[in-house]
């Protein structure tokens, strides 16, 4: 019989921390309901329309969501592929129109 491994107790700060990440996701990337569709926006996409600073500013946004996963013990492959995410939304999000499209359907 193999033994399953128990789930790990997150303390106060962890799940406190985790709240925090989950209310900044939901800000990023589902905040609003676009109305007659099912789907919803983020602030992301919102800021990628504001030339030249709104993809930076959603990059600084990602980069503290890795630096809280890193400090929450995600393994460094995750956190890399994390990186390379925020990265390629940085880089594409910046070409006009294009990384604008790009910033609403990823």
């Amino acid at each position: 019989m193999t033994r399953v491994p128990r789930a790990r107790q997150l303390t106060p700060a962890q799940a406190q921390r985790i709240d925090w990440l989950r209310r900044l996701s939901r800000l990023l990337d589902s905040a609003v309901a676009v109305p007659g569709t099912p789907w919803r926006v983020g602030l992301d996409p919102v800021l990628g329309l504001v030339p030249g600073v709104g993809d930076l500013i959603a990059l600084v946004f990602g980069l503290a969501i890795i630096w809280q996963a890193r400090a929450c013990g995600v393994p460094r492959v995750v956190q890399f592929r994390m990186l390379l995410n925020a990265g390629l939304d940085t880089v594409l999000g910046s070409i006009p129109l294009v990384g604008d499209l790009f910033d609403v359907a990823w």
